[in-house]
């Protein structure tokens, strides 16, 4: 069946309709001429990023002592262009958010921030590599550090946060938060780039986890899938607006592993080191160093297939 080209006549009048609402709805249009961050380089910057952190485990094959120095001297080359480009533009589109004049020459503070970043890169790989020692210390599962590298969305997750975390601290703009939102999205692991983690941590199974803003995380921690590490409430002003910068999420000291399903909410509560946290507990206060926390056993109840059979002769199926 042919399509009607007389319903085509009806486009032009939507084209019309969806446009005016560009500006009936503008606080979800960006049209002008400073252009955003571009999800597509920064998406590309990150996996060109894991590519000199993991050199050999990635897209190029074949690297060697006598060929790595040019291949990752071609990526921070591109990543200096990328990153400077991409910072910029989140400068600028944050300063104009002000509406006060502004002279400050958003090329150049991009690209020293960018060459900032670029320098931090040898001292994450030494911390990535602890997280990968974590995973494999703690997860009989694992046969080698090389099986983490593949197969991990924990480390993936955490790969990232520790790249955008760099970001945040140097107060870039949007980015830091674009990118572990694209960790997100391929992990099911959501890690603001705000967190303060230490060293060796490890995410095991992964999906699902949370870790808020102002969370802070000691050394030595492991968290399984399901635990959200959140905010208890918002404080609000007088006009009812939330007010932002207050530490909202938890603190977990050093050596604490949290099981899957927990939640442990609050800026005040903090989780003593060396303590344990059971699955599906809810936490909303503090609880002292070298302590476990668990749910009292559930009562189950079981029953025969042949009870279950007399009494719910309704749940019989033919197949």
């Amino acid at each position: 069946m042919a399509s009607d080209l007389r319903l085509k006549e009806q486009l032009p009048e939507l084209t019309r309709r969806i446009v005016q609402t560009y500006s009936e709805a503008s606080a979800i249009s960006h049209l002008g001429h400073c252009p955003l961050p571009n999800y597509e380089v920064v998406a590309s910057a990150i996996e060109d990023l894991k590519e000199i952190l993991y050199p050999g485990y990635r897209r190029r094959e074949g690297l060697h002592l006598g060929n790595v120095t040019y291949h990752v001297g071609d990526l921070i080359d591109g990543l200096h262009d990328k990153l400077t480009t991409q910072i910029a533009r989140a400068l600028r589109h944050d300063a104009s958010l002000s509406k006060e004049r502004c002279d400050t020459d958003f090329d150049a503070l991009g690209q020293a921030k960018a060459i900032t970043f670029l320098e931090q890169l040898p001292q994450l790989r030494k911390r990535l590599a602890l997280d990968v020692q974590a995973a494999y210390d703690g997860d009989p599962a694992v046969k080698s550090t090389d099986e983490v590298i593949f197969c991990y969305p924990g480390l993936e997750a955490i790969t990232v946060y520790r790249l955008a975390h760099v970001l945040f601290e140097q107060g870039v703009p949007l980015i830091p938060r674009m990118m572990t939102e694209w960790a997100h999205s391929k992990t099911g692991i959501d890690i603001h780039p705000g967190a303060k983690i230490g060293d060796h941590f490890f995410i095991d199974h992964g999906t699902g986890v949370v870790i808020g803003e102002t969370t802070e995380i000691g050394n030595h921690v492991k968290l399984y899938q399901g635990v959200t590490l959140g905010a208890l409430s918002f404080a609000t002003d007088g006009d009812g607006n939330l007010v932002r910068g207050l530490k909202r999420h938890p603190t977990i000291e050093d050596r604490v592993v949290i099981y899957a399903n927990a939640t442990v909410l609050g800026g005040l509560t903090v989780i003593g080191h060396d303590s344990v946290v059971g699955s599906s507990v809810w936490l909303t206060k503090s609880v002292d160093p070298h302590t476990s926390v668990v749910l009292e056993k559930p009562k189950l109840r079981i029953r025969a297939e042949q009870q279950i059979d007399e009494l719910h002769p309704e749940l019989n199926y033919q197949i």
